[in-house]
Parts: C-alpha cells; sequence; structure tokens
C-alpha cells in the first residue's frame, strides 16, 4: 500500500510546510511510501467560495515542499495549458473526476511524461475508465519512450493511476460500490481508493459541499479488504477551518493511528488473497 495525503487546497505556504513535515515523518515511522499531494485551484467548487493560492504561487510551495522533505508531489490540472508548467514540479498530474473524460486535458497531461492520476467521475461506470486510459496511452508511450521519465522515485507504481472517489446516488450523498475497485483492476493501472472525497455530501450545506470525517475510516478498511494498491486521505492541521472539504478532510493528529490501522489490513488481505 502507498500513500496519497496532504491537505484539499493550498492555503499558505506555513500549513502546507507543517502538514508536509508531519506526513513525512508519520511514513518514515511507519514505512509507508507518500506522495504529497495539495492543490493550487479548486476550481470544480459547488459557488463562489475560495479556490485556493492559485497556479504560480502554488507552484513554487510544491517545490519547496519537494525539495525540503524529499516528496513525490501530486496537483491537480484543470485545463490543458496547466499541464507543461505543473510538470516541472509535480510528479503525478491528476486528473479531477468532473474531467476525467476531457480528451484534451488527459493527452496533454500525458504528453508532459509525468504519471498521470485519474479520478473515476462520480457519474462514471467503471468500465467508462478505458476511454480515459486509452486516450493517455494514445500519446504517452511515445512520449515516454522518447524522454524517459518513467524512471524516478514513483517508476514501479506505473504511468498511469486510476481513483474510485465514489458515485452519485440520489441528491447529496455520494455512494461507494467496492465491486469498482476489483472492476478497475481488469485495465492493469494500480488502483487507489479516495476515502476522504467518497464521504462527501455535495451542495448539502448552502451551496458548500459537506461531508462526513467520521466514516472515512470504515470505507478505507473495506477498500482494503478488497484490495487496493494505494489509500488517498486529505489531511489538514485543522479541518474544520479548511477552505475547501472541510467537512471530510482528517485531522492531521489523527493519521498516523489511521494508517497503523491501515496497514494491518493491507497486510491482512493481501496475505489472504495472494493479491
Amino acid at each position: 500500500m502507498f500513500l496519497i495525503a496532504g491537505p484539499c487546497a493550498i492555503e499558505n505556504r506555513d500549513m502546507v510546510l507543517l502538514t508536509a513535515e508531519t506526513i513525512k515523518r508519520i511514513c518514515e515511522e511507519e514505512n509507508i511510501k507518500v506522495v504529497f499531494k495539495a492543490s493550487f485551484d479548486k476550481a470544480n467548487r459547488t459557488s463562489l467560495s475560495p479556490r485556493g493560492i492559485g497556479m504560480e504561487e502554488g507552484l513554487q510551495i510544491l517545490q519547496e515542499v519537494k525539495e525540503t522533505f524529499d516528496l513525490p508531489i501530486l496537483t491537480d490540472v484543470h485545463e490543458s495549458y496547466q499541464c507543461a508548467p505543473v510538470a516541472e514540479v509535480a510528479d503525478v498530474l491528476q486528473i479531477p473526476a468532473f474531467l476525467s473524460r476531457q480528451t484534451d486535458l488527459l493527452q496533454a497531461a500525458a504528453r508532459t511524461g509525468r504519471i498521470v492520476n485519474i479520478k473515476k467521475g462520480q457519474f462514471m461506470a467503471p468500465w467508462d475508465l478505458k476511454g480515459a486510459i486509452d486516450k493517455i496511452r494514445s500519446v504517452s508511450d511515445i512520449q515516454r519512450d522518447h524522454n524517459g521519465t518513467t524512471t524516478g522515485p514513483l517508476a514501479y507504481i506505473g504511468d498511469t493511476w486510476l481513483t474510485e472517489r465514489g458515485s452519485s446516488f440520489g441528491y447529496g450523498r455520494l455512494v461507494v460500490d467496492m465491486t469498482s475497485l476489483v472492476e478497475m483492476r481488469q485495465f492493469g493501472c494500480p488502483v487507489i481508493f479516495d476515502a476522504t472525497h467518497s464521504v462527501q455530501q455535495p451542495s448539502t450545506q448552502e451551496g458548500v459541499t459537506g461531508g462526513n470525517r467520521a466514516m472515512v475510516p470504515h470505507l478505507m478498511r473495506a477498500a482494503l479488504a478488497v484490495g487496493v494498491d494505494g489509500i488517498f486521505l486529505e489531511v489538514h492541521p485543522d479541518p474544520d477551518k479548511a477552505i475547501s472539504d472541510a467537512a471530510n478532510q482528517l485531522r492531521l493528529a489523527d493519521l498516523q493511528k489511521i494508517l497503523k490501522e491501515a496497514k494491518e489490513y493491507d497486510l491482512f488481505a493481501k496475505s489472504k488473497r495472494g493479491f
């Protein structure tokens, strides 16, 4: 099991560095490989809520995290023009769930030679991801052979990741179909479970997304029992004051306890299934 973790949005330099330093220490103690995640822009908001610090300053902060703590970086891209400059800093370019069918964005991300993490759209069945993968591989194989960027700290994990983050079900609720994690394995890509976004309650708080972080460990245990390659957790020093996803981000102080439990479930499930 590897981990993707960090705050939902880059709110300021000090918060991001504190979070990265803590995540680094915990993952070293628990012997877990980790990718640091934070977004410079939250473009897919229900209303005109705060979006983040912006690409230029956000990438500077992520570069500082990378150099200071020797952590691989994952961040979102929302438009094709962002992919090349973001790839100069990030090791993984993440395609947001609402944009997971956008051909130009997927192919622009692939052309950078960086790993592409596709968040499965809340409106997509797991087998629908084949089209997104084909779009990436239609350009990425040639690009990767040319520039050799498949080497590095994450090369062993693969070049395209698939992340489950729940499906829309009625109004204001997401539901996770655990069979989706099995279905997604057919494509030969690492499968990741996003435990924090899966407890979102979209647009339930007067134009702001709510959530229930108390359900995160339960869904995480279920996903690990089914079998996944990675877990995605958004964490924040004081999530109730976060500018984005305040209701479903985990408290940074709780991370180590949750990861200890995750390791136990992961090792047990994989020992039983030969996974």
